[in-house]
C-alpha cells in the first residue's frame, strides 16, 4: 500500500499536542519572562500528586497569582499518561530516601488503603514532588525565557488539514 508522502511522526498525536503546545506559546502576546513564570507555575504544579486535577489547580493559581493561563495549562502538559509513571515513581523514591523509610512492599498494596497506608505513601511522593519540582520549575522558567523570543522570529508550518490533498487525485471526478 503506498502512503503519502507525510513524514511517520506527524501521525502521532502526542508530537502533534506537542506542536500545538509549541505554537500556543509563541502566539501568547505577553511578555517572555509572563510566559516563562506561567510555564514554571504549571511545570511545579504538574509534578505534583494530584494527577486528575492539575489543570484545575494550575488554573487556580494562574488566576490568583495573576499569571498567564495558557502559559500555565502548557507547562502542566508536563505530566501526561506517558510520564506520570515515572515522574511518580521517581518522587516517592527522592521522598522515601530523604525520609529515611523502607520501600513499600506489593504487599502493602493488598490491603485496605488506611490512612496509615496512606501517610506512608502520600509524605514521600509529597516531599518528592516539592523537591524534584522547584528545580524543574525553575529550569522550565530560564528555557521558557530563552525559547520564547527564538519561537517567535520563526513562523510554524501548519499540519496538512487532510490526507486527501496529499493523495493524486483522480482526473474526471477530481476525488482521490
Amino acid at each position: 500500500m503506498n502512503e503519502p508522502s507525510v513524514n511517520r511522526w506527524q501521525r502521532f498525536g502526542f508530537f502533534r499536542q506537542f506542536k500545538l503546545h509549541l505554537i500556543r506559546l509563541a502566539r501568547i502576546k505577553s511578555s517572555p519572562d509572563a510566559v516563562a513564570r506561567g510555564v514554571a507555575l504549571g511545570v511545579f504544579i504538574g509534578f505534583t500528586p494530584f494527577f486528575g486535577f492539575h489543570i484545575l489547580i494550575a488554573l487556580l493559581f494562574a488566576v490568583i497569582l495573576q499569571q498567564n493561563k495558557i502559559a500555565t495549562f502548557v507547562g502542566v502538559w508536563v505530566t501526561n499518561p506517558l510520564t506520570a509513571p515515572f515522574i511518580y515513581a521517581l518522587e516517592y523514591e527522592i521522598g522515601r530516601m530523604l525520609l529515611g523509610k523502607p520501600p513499600l512492599g506489593i504487599l502493602m498494596f493488598n490491603r485496605e488503603l488506611t490512612w496509615n497506608t496512606a501517610l506512608q505513601l502520600g509524605l514521600p511522593l509529597g516531599l518528592g514532588s516539592v523537591v524534584l519540582g522547584l528545580p524543574l520549575a525553575l529550569i522550565s522558567y530560564a528555557l521558557t525565557l530563552r525559547l520564547i523570543p527564538w519561537l517567535r522570529q520563526y513562523r510554524i508550518p501548519r499540519w496538512p488539514k487532510s490526507l486527501r490533498k496529499l493523495l493524486p487525485s483522480d482526473s474526471k471526478n477530481g476525488k482521490p
